[in-house]
Formats: structure tokens, sequence, C-alpha cells
């Protein structure tokens, strides 16, 4: 994590002035990480959790669009960048004790946010008071992809490896 960016941010000096108080004061993990889960501004849905180190989090908050860490690729990105489904920050909250963050936003484009084509990441739910196995089977709730990643990013939709 720069330097740089994390001076930017107020030194957690004690659990009140982190937990009450008004500065700024985020709780970075072990790699520099922070989680971000980011919904829908009007609809309040889900669309998806991602990471951010220092530097993404000021550029987010400086230019009120969504930068992510990659955890895949170790680098910074813009949302939509790429894709043309940015995501206009129309609020940033922080919770209680800092180490985690919640956007909410308006999707450019086509109104998705999954690199899959899907409006949400969260397109499958997991069915509750089922037995876990191996064969347990994932329930589709968006079945209509809102634009072909093909089209959008190429033969390799998913820059991510198993």
């Amino acid at each position: 994590m720069s330097e740089e960016f994390e001076k930017k941010f107020y030194p957690r000096v004690s659990v009140k002035e982190v937990e009450e108080g008004s500065t700024l004061s985020p709780k970075f993990d072990d790699k520099g990480l922070i989680p971000c889960i980011t919904s829908d501004f009007k609809t309040k849905e889900v669309l998806m959790v991602g990471y951010m180190n220092a530097e993404a989090l000021t550029k987010t908050i400086e230019n009120a669009e969504a930068y992510y860490f990659s955890r895949s690729r170790q680098k910074v990105w813009h949302k939509g960048a790429t894709s043309g489904l940015t995501q206009t920050v129309k609020e940033i909250r922080v919770d209680d004790d800092q180490d985690s963050i919640w956007l909410s936003v308006e999707i450019g484009g086509s109104g998705a946010s999954c690199h899959v084509g899907y409006r949400s990441c969260f397109y499958r739910s997991i069915p509750i008071k089922s037995k876990v196995t191996q064969d347990l089977k994932l329930k589709w709730e968006e079945k209509n992809k809102v634009f072909d990643p093909i089209e959008v990013y190429g033969n390799t939709p998913n820059p991510t490896k198993l």
C-alpha cells in the first residue's frame, strides 16, 4: 500500500474516535485491503463485493466513481473503464469500526455490474435447509444477462484465476 495514499487518512488513535468520532481512519487488513459492499442507489440491491486499498478508496472519494483493488491482477482498477459500466458514487458509508466500506452507486451503460453479464454479481442463491454435499445445486435468481461479456471483454471475460 502506497504511503502517499495512507497519509491522507487520519491515524487510528482511539476506539472512541474510530467508532464515534468524525475522522476517517479506515482499517486495512494485513494485505492493505478493506472490503467494499456496493449496492444500487435506487433499489438498494447488492451488486457486488470488492476490495479497496488506500489508493482505490482515495480515488473513489475524490472522483465520485468506484475504484477497486483487483486481488488477481494486483492493481487498482476503475470500474467500467473497459466495459462502460461505470459506477457513479452517490453515497459512501463506513461501518462502526471502519473496517468495511459501503458504496451506493448509479450504474452506467446497460445497468449491469457483473463481468459475467448479469445485473448483480449475486445472481444465484444457495438453498437453505439443504444438506450440504458436493451435489448441492445453486438456484438462479437472474436468468437473463444484461450484456454479452464476450462482446464487451473479448474471449476472456473473466480475468481471474480459479
